[in-house]
C-alpha cells in the first residue's frame, strides 16, 4: 500500500532491539534459538527427550538419482505422500502438441527433483527442499493409439512394448465416477514433503495449463518419513497393505514390472484404481470379522495359518471341525493365483477428503497404484477374481479406474530429451544414442 512504512533490513533491527528494552540483536537472536529449540522439543544442546542429539543433514536435502532406463517413482522406495495428476490433451492435439507438452514437463520433473526452482518459478524458494520427489509419466491407451508412431498395431499375444494400451475392462462391481475416469496423460508426483510436493504440482499443472485441460487431482499418504520405517503400510481399515509385492533385488521382479522390448523397453505400465472404503459399516464388524474378510491378523499382519507377516498363507489348512482355516471367499484367497505372471507392483496411498454428503463426513480410500509389464496379463486376472467373490467387496466400491503406458527415462546426458520421445519420435538421433 502506498504511504505504508518501509520494512527494509535496518528498519527491522532497530525496531526488534527497541522490542526487547534495547537488549541488542544478540539477546534477540539467542532467544529466537532457545524457543525454537523449545518448540521441538528440545533442550538447549539440541538434545531432545531420550538425550540424544539431533544432527546431520536434513532429510529435505535428499534426492532420488535420475538417470538410467528406468523413470523414477516405480522402484523407488514408496514416499509418504503423493498427487496424481490427470490431464486431457486439448481438441485437436496432435503429435507436436504433445511433444511441447513433454519437453516442459519433463524439464520441470529434473529440475524440481534436484532441488532446483523450475524456469520462470514464481516461488523458487519453496523448490529448495526436494525431499526425494520424484516425478513419473504416463499415457493413456488413446495417446498410444493416435499420436505415438513408435507403437505399432501388433498381436494381441505380443507383448505391450510392441502393440497399443488396451483400456482396462469395466469389472461387475465397478460404480465407476466420470470425473475419476481415464485421462491422456498423468503424472505421479511424490515425496516425503506436503509443502514440496504442494509446490511441485502447482508448477506442472501451470505449465501444462496452455497444452493440456487438467481432469483430476488424486492426492494420497502413508506414515510420515520415520514413523514405521521398514514396515510395510497399512490402510485406513487398520490393514497391512502390500504384503505379497514383488522384491525389486530378486529375479522376478524385472520381468513382472519393467517392458524389455520395443519403444517403450525400459519402462512399465501403471494401473490407477480410485477405492472408496465404507469406513461407517466397517466400523460395526468387530476384530475376529474383520481378520476373516481379510485372512490375515490385524496386529501383524501374518496369514491366519501363520504368525509373521511374510509367513506363506496355506489354503490347506482346516481347524478342529475341518473347515478352512482362511475362508476361501477372503480377500487373501481369491488375490492368489496359481500363476506367478499374476503379480504385479503396488504403491498404494490412502486418501480422506471432505464430503458432508458422506456419514462420518469424508470421502475415504485408498489410491490403488500398480506398476506391471503388461496388465492384462498380471492386473486383470487378479482383479476378475476379486469381483466375482471376495468378502471385502461389502466394504469397498470401485470409483475411478485408469491405465497408462510409462515410457523410459529421458535421457539425462541430453537435456534435449524428454520422456516419452522414443514413442513420439522413434526416428529422432539423439546425443549419446
Amino acid at each position: 500500500m502506498s504511504g505504508g512504512p518501509r520494512w527494509d533490513r535496518r528498519r527491522l533491527l532497530r525496531t526488534g532491539a527497541a522490542a526487547v528494552g534495547g537488549a541488542g540483536v544478540g539477546w534477540s537472536t539467542s532467544a529466537v534459538v532457545t524457543n525454537t529449540a523449545h518448540a521441538a522439543g528440545l533442550d538447549a544442546a539440541g538434545r531432545a527427550g531420550d538425550g540424544v542429539v539431533r544432527v546431520g543433514p536434513s532429510a529435505g536435502a535428499e534426492t532420488v538419482a535420475l538417470g538410467g532406463r528406468h523413470q523414477p517413482g516405480v522402484d523407488t522406495p514408496t514416499q509418504a505422500h503423493a498427487s496424481l495428476l490427470g490431464w486431457d490433451l486439448l481438441p485437436g492435439s496432435d503429435t507436436p502438441h504433445l511433444i511441447r507438452l513433454m519437453r516442459l514437463l519433463t524439464d520441470d520433473a529434473r529440475r524440481l527433483g534436484n532441488g532446483r526452482p523450475a524456469l520462470a518459478d514464481t516461488e523458487p524458494e519453496l523448490a529448495a527442499h526436494p525431499s526425494r520427489l520424484t516425478v513419473t509419466f504416463g499415457f493413456g491407451p488413446r495417446v498410444l493409439r493416435e499420436l505415438a508412431p513408435g507403437v505399432g498395431g501388433g498381436e494381441a499375444t505380443a507383448p505391450i512394448g510392441r502393440r497399443p494400451l488396451e483400456d482396462l475392462p469395466r469389472f461387475a462391481r465397478d460404480e465407476l465416477k466420470e470425473p475419476w475416469g481415464q485421462t491422456d496423460v498423468i503424472a505421479q508426483v511424490a515425496c516425503d514433503d506436503p509443502l514440496t510436493l504442494a509446490h511441485a504440482r502447482r508448477v506442472l499443472t501451470k505449465d501444462a495449463r496452455p497444452l493440456a485441460r487438467l481432469r483430476w487431482i488424486q492426492s494420497g499418504f502413508r506414515n510420515a518419513r520415520g514413523t514405521a520405517p521398514g514396515s510395510t503400510m497399512r490402510n485406513l481399515m487398520g490393514q497391512v497393505d502390500g504384503t505379497a509385492n514383488p522384491d525389486p533385488a530378486l529375479p522376478d521382479f524385472d520381468p513382472l514390472v519393467w517392458i524389455d522390448d520395443g519403444p517403450l523397453a525400459g519402462g512399465t505400465c501403471l494401473v490407477l484404481r480410485r477405492i472408496r472404503m465404507h469406513l461407517d459399516s466397517w466400523d460395526k464388524v468387530d476384530r475376529l470379522g474383520r481378520e476373516a474378510t481379510i485372512g490375515r491378523r490385524l496386529d501383524t499382519g501374518a496369514p491366519l495359518t501363520g504368525t509373521g507377516e511374510f509367513d506363506p498363507v496355506d489354503l490347506q489348512a482346516t481347524d478342529k471341525f475341518g473347515l478352512p482355516v482362511i475362508d476361501p471367499a477372503s480377500h487373501v484367497a481369491r488375490a492368489r493365483s496359481t500363476d506367478p505372471t499374476e503379480r504385479f507392483l503396488r504403491r498404494g496411498f490412502n486418501y480422506t477428503d471432505p464430503d458432508p454428503t458422506r456419514p462420518d463426513g469424508e470421502d475415504s480410500g485408498l489410491l490403488f497404484v500398480a506398476f506391471a509389464a503388461d496388465p492384462q496379463r498380471q492386473f486383470v486376472p487378479v482383479q476378475r477374481r476379486l469381483h466375482e467373490l471376495d468378502r471385502l467387496n461389502a466394504w469397498i466400491t470401485t470409483i475411478g479406474s485408469a491405465v497408462y503406458a510409462v515410457p523410459p527415462a529421458a535421457r539425462e546426458d541430453d537435456p534435449r530429451d524428454y520422456v516419452g520421445s522414443t514413442l513420439l519420435e522413434p526416428g529422432a538421433t539423439r546425443s549419446g544414442a
